[in-house]
């Protein structure tokens, strides 16, 4: 057995003297002189600023040439544009950092365009270059708000259509369910109109079986035209002499599976 000696708890030290934290920024290095020097040169003036940072080449261009530098990009290789968001910068700058993540398999390489896009202003679309441009967009507009010009179908994504703000948005308040509930209340018409109005309910899962006009009359379903039965009754909704090679299934017959094969 090993001699015990004292050591000192080293639990407790702090690896960094400031009382914040922050974290150093990655290395970055000059695109002349790199594998991505042809990429850059293809963009022919284009760019504002440059470099390579984790092996793939970020540039960063006017907000009214995005388009212009995803052209150039995509016929130099750039065939896939992978991801598209943005970066809340609002307090700092005034404004959200859009970055567009481009792939090419062509030449084995990752590049990344960044443009700023200040508040109230328009963005192009990229949908007409790359197809997968289109939800990301909606979901740049939806979560940060940042307008999309020339856009197909620019609406909500994920948020319902009459949701007020973008939840990405650093300003957004994070109160939990007790604020949610009370939140487009009190922004739009104010705290008086609580007890008019009332709580949100924002459940997509949720069914009121008295609700016939956006829901079944569930237990209770009845033809269009038809008189609601006044007792429930379980409905199958799958017909006797079917498809041959799937087992008919019934209410009052049913397996719990306690783990997969």
């Amino acid at each position: 057995m090993r001699r015990d000696r004292f050591k000192k708890d080293t639990t407790a030290k702090n690896y960094y003297e400031d009382r914040f934290y922050v974290a150093p920024q990655s290395p970055k290095f000059d695109v002349l002189g790199s594998k991505f020097e042809d990429d850059l040169k293809a963009l022919d003036g284009l760019v504002l600023n440059s470099y390579v940072e984790f092996d793939q080449m970020v540039v960063f261009v006017d907000k009214n040439d995005n388009l212009k530098a995803l052209e150039k990009l995509k016929e130099f290789g750039y065939e896939i544009l992978s991801e598209l968001s943005g970066v809340d910068f609002i307090h700092q700058r005034g404004g959200i950092e859009v970055f567009y993540q481009l792939l090419s398999i062509k030449h084995k390489r990752r590049a990344r365009v960044k443009c700023f896009v200040k508040n109230g202003e328009f963005l192009q679309s990229a949908t007409s270059l790359y197809k997968s441009a289109n939800w990301a967009e909606r979901e740049l507009y939806d979560m940060m708000g940042v307008w999309i010009e020339n856009h197909p179908n620019l609406k909500r994504i994920l948020m319902p259509d009459d949701w007020y703000g973008h939840p990405l948005l650093k300003s957004y308040p994070l109160h939990g369910d007790e604020a949610a509930k009370w939140y487009e209340v009190d922004k739009i018409f104010g705290r008086e109109y609580r007890d008019i109005i009332g709580e949100e309910n924002r459940d997509s899962a949720f069914i009121d079986s008295k609700d016939t006009f956006n829901f079944s009359r569930i237990y209770h379903e009845t033809e269009y035209g038809g008189v609601e039965p006044s007792e429930a009754y379980l409905q199958e909704y799958q017909e006797k002499g079917g498809v041959p090679f799937i087992k008919h299934a019934t209410r009052d017959k049913f397996k719990i599976l306690k783990k997969r094969r």
